[in-house]
């Protein structure tokens, strides 16, 4: 079990993400476009949810607005106690490198930085701890991901599901208290998707949040609330039970 050190620190009142009545438009060549539609999403800490839907369902907006990647055009969001409509981009920027460790579909690490150097990234971003101690620290997460062995090599020389445990690791490297990951099975195998999921839950365990947008049912049916999307709205929202697998 992956123990999160963030847990003892007090959380904000209320939920740990709070979208109300978010909707999010775009210009388009086409016109104006709708991405998300009155959504409102409440997530408490220590939850492991899965977003499903069709391209084009509003999944990875949604996500974009989590992660404050992007802004709504309108709605609340507030996420870790803050309103992220709010922040200016800079404090947006800070307040991501703290709050929210995010993994993609393409793992996203720079091919020119050892793995090592990939998770030691996000610390030397936000000025936390000392050069010696984001070594020792980006170590210790490869350690848990088991990835120790691999930590001097470039990301080219690695699997693809070593790629996606190092980019694992580097989501976790600021302790964020939320993990917010964009189909991060879609490129392995399935037995490599299972070690991933597996670590997921690791780190629910210990205490973080996952929000997981995926297109594979087997591993949502595993989480304990699925939010389905369509045309950038929330079908539902209910808590399932995990199958028994």
């Amino acid at each position: 079990m992956i123990r999160a050190p963030f847990a003892d620190r007090p959380l904000a009142d209320g939920h740990l993400i709070d979208l109300r009545d978010v909707v999010k438009d775009y210009v388009t060549d086409a016109g104006p476009f709708r991405a998300l539609a009155q959504v409102s999403l409440q997530v408490d800490a220590g939850e492991f949810i899965a977003v499903v839907g069709r391209s084009g369902s509003g999944k990875s907006t949604l996500m974009n607005m989590v992660t404050g990647i992007d802004r709504p055009t309108a709605g609340s969001l507030v996420v870790g106690g803050t309103n992220l409509s709010k922040l200016s981009e800079s404090r947006m920027a800070q307040w991501r490198g703290r709050t929210v460790g995010v993994i993609f579909q393409f793992f996203q690490l720079l091919p020119t930085l050892t793995v090592v150097e990939n998770v030691m990234l996000p610390m030397d971003f936000a000025g936390l701890w000392s050069p010696r101690e984001r070594l020792e620290r980006a170590m210790h997460l490869l350690e848990l991901v088991g990835l120790a062995d691999q930590a001097s090599k470039l990301p080219a020389s690695t699997s693809g599901g070593q790629q996606q445990r190092a980019a694992i690791a580097r989501s976790l490297a600021n302790d964020p208290p939320i993990i917010v990951a964009d189909e991060p099975t879609g490129n392995l195998d399935s037995v490599t998707a299972e070690e991933v999921f597996t670590l997921f839950q690791s780190l629910v365990d210990g205490g973080r949040t996952v929000v997981m947008v995926t297109h594979d049912h087997d591993l949502a049916a595993r989480t304990r609330r699925i939010v389905h999307m369509v045309d950038g709205r929330i079908l539902d929202g209910t808590l399932e039970e995990p199958s028994a697998a």
